[in-house]
């Protein structure tokens, strides 16, 4: 989960003062000097947090929060406010021609993400916003950059153009564009050649660049991991090419985050998207509301419902919901579940949007190869036995031929079907439930699946499936 570390440590802060039917003005200060450390901890700018504090500690202290009933429940809302307000209050929409052919180009340091991210961006563009993308490869100093950007392009089927490396630059945008015209694309983004802020040379040719282009978006990528250095890198960027946005780079990382609290607040320049992981899929909008929730704990139930959305067929949703009510679920039930959420994203990700869950699996060691390995073991099965599990479940020589069949130990596969049975009933229990009872569900953390490995030394279970 992004800035995992730093909700940890607010939201013990937070915890003390929840639950308690008064609060003095020591117990604020303890509160607001645990976050001042978190804050400075993670790496975010001094200025911001001796600000950020203050405007809290004011508020906390006023008579709606000391005279109300919940006064911890007050103090909660008002620190949501302000980080919402520190990273920008809502989300900041690309900047996008309503016709003709919109140009975004991509400057960072080296190092930052930029040609991967390029490619993200194209296809989440295409998906999203129903363009025709083409991708110039304009960064001809770093070795294997125009080859990974092509490479990039043939995986998501999304046109490249390029003139090798020994083109200027300017001439192969110029060029790029051109082409672009004549095939149609109503959309071109520039993967540019990191650089050190420092370098006149290079930060010239992206002048340059940017004066040949003329682009409707100036994207700044930065590394999450930065840290307060961001700052500096995207005030240099914006004095020399009026950056009209950031895509923050790693922020799925175990990385202390100050970037994505300090950028917006110091150099008014709008997060726009974050980069959650190494699939070309895995790039999001960036909304302050949602990330001041993750750091909380109250979940991000609106992205959960949009990933589910877009990943999970409504027709077939349907059909299982009425074959679980049946009380039917096989084997190849479980197969298309696990197929859904894996499309989703990572499952310790996804169960971090949910509130009140996303303390709860901090520590869990979540192996996802566990997925493989049972799909491994199901498409073993034959079609008669993925349609009867209880054939499965009471035959040792069935398990057998399974086990063999995919290479995973015998006790895996007794395991499965044990577990399977579990699951199955607490599908069919789900399927019954209200609305109201789902999310009773959910804040208790009775999640039907889960997949991982036990810490070494506890728990019974040494090994396996579990979910």
């Amino acid at each position: 989960m992004p800035l995992e570390t730093l909700s940890d440590k607010i939201q013990m802060s937070l915890r003390r003062l929840t639950g308690r039917g008064r609060l003095n003005e020591n117990d604020i200060d303890t509160a607001m000097r645990e976050i001042r450390v978190a804050l400075l901890e993670a790496d975010v700018n001094y200025k911001i947090v001796k600000e950020f504090i203050a405007d809290i500690k004011e508020q906390a202290l006023g008579e709606r929060v000391m005279k109300s009933l919940t006064p911890g429940d007050q103090v909660i809302k008002i620190v949501y406010e302000e980080l919402v307000k520190l990273m920008g209050e809502e989300a900041s929409p690309i900047n996008l021609k309503k016709s003709g052919t919109s140009i975004i180009l991509m400057c960072g340091l080296q190092g930052s993400g930029k040609t991967t991210h390029t490619a993200k961006l194209a296809n989440h563009l295409r998906k999203y916003n129903n363009m025709k993308p083409l991708m110039i490869a304009a960064d001809v100093y770093r070795p294997a950059a125009v080859n990974q950007l092509v490479q990039l392009g043939k995986q998501l089927d999304i046109d490249v153009f390029e003139m090798g490396i020994m083109a200027k630059p300017q001439v192969i945008v110029k060029k790029g564009l051109e082409y672009a015209k004549e095939h149609n694309n109503n959309l071109v983004i520039i993967d540019t050649a990191g650089r050190l802020q420092i370098d006149e040379v290079l930060m010239q040719e992206l002048v340059d660049i940017k004066e040949i282009a003329h682009p409707d978006e100036i994207m700044l990528t930065i590394d999450a991991m930065t840290g307060q250095d961001a700052v500096n890198v995207a005030s240099t960027f914006h004095e020399k090419l009026g950056v009209t946005g950031c895509l923050l780079t790693k922020l799925d990382s175990d990385t202390r985050g100050g970037a994505a609290l300090s950028i917006r607040y110091l150099t008014h320049i709008p997060i726009k998207f974050t980069g959650v992981g190494e699939k070309l899929d895995q790039l999001e909008v960036f909304h302050p509301e949602r990330m001041a929730k993750r750091i909380l704990g109250m979940g991000d139930v609106l992205g959960l419902i949009e990933k589910a959305t877009e990943n999970i067929d409504e027709t077939d949703a349907m059909k299982l919901n009425e074959r679980l009510q049946k009380g039917i679920f096989t084997y190849d039930d479980f197969l298309d579940q696990i197929k859904m959420i894996k499309r989703m994203g990572s499952l310790k990700g996804l169960l971090g949007m949910i509130p009140g869950i996303g303390s709860q699996i901090r520590n869990m060691e979540i192996d996802e190869k566990q997925f493989t390995y049972i799909e491994v073991a199901i498409s073993s099965m034959t079609k008669y036995e993925r349609k009867h599990p209880d054939e499965v479940a009471t035959s040792h020589s069935r398990k057998m031929r399974i086990a063999k069949g995919s290479g995973r130990p015998y006790q895996e596969i007794n395991n499965l079907t044990k577990r399977f049975e579990d699951m199955k009933k607490q599908m069919i229990a789900m399927a019954g439930m209200s609305e109201e009872d789902m999310q009773k569900a959910a804040r208790n953390g009775n999640m039907p699946i889960r997949a991982g490995k036990p810490k070494k030394g506890k728990g019974k279970n040494k090994g396996g499936f579990r979910f």
